[in-house]
């Protein structure tokens, strides 16, 4: 039960993912989801209601994360090594 608030505190503190909490707890993504939307509202409602809170937030965001994280991997100049030389490669072959 420590454990289940603890991560629940984490999660509203600092405005985390489960994924995150997952990585900070060692515990699978699984485990924090189920600990904070099935065992959390049976303990303290109150702070259930703001995970809850947290939660639609980063749902409401997670397209904008990932935008972020598509337009980070293509920008630039982040060709690997193999990519230039297939490039190389293509261009001796004409």
């Amino acid at each position: 039960m420590d454990i289940i608030l603890a991560i629940a505190n984490y999660y509203i503190e600092h405005k985390s993912t489960v994924r995150d909490c997952a990585l900070i707890f060692g515990k699978s993504k699984s485990t924090i989801h189920n600990y904070l939307h099935i065992s959390l509202p049976k303990i303290s409602p109150s702070l259930y209601e703001k995970v809850s809170a947290q939660a639609q937030l980063n749902f409401n965001e997670k397209h904008i994360r990932g935008g972020n994280s598509t337009k980070l991997k293509y920008s630039t100049n982040h060709r690997s090594t193999s990519d230039e030389q297939i490039t190389t490669n293509l261009q001796n072959q004409v």
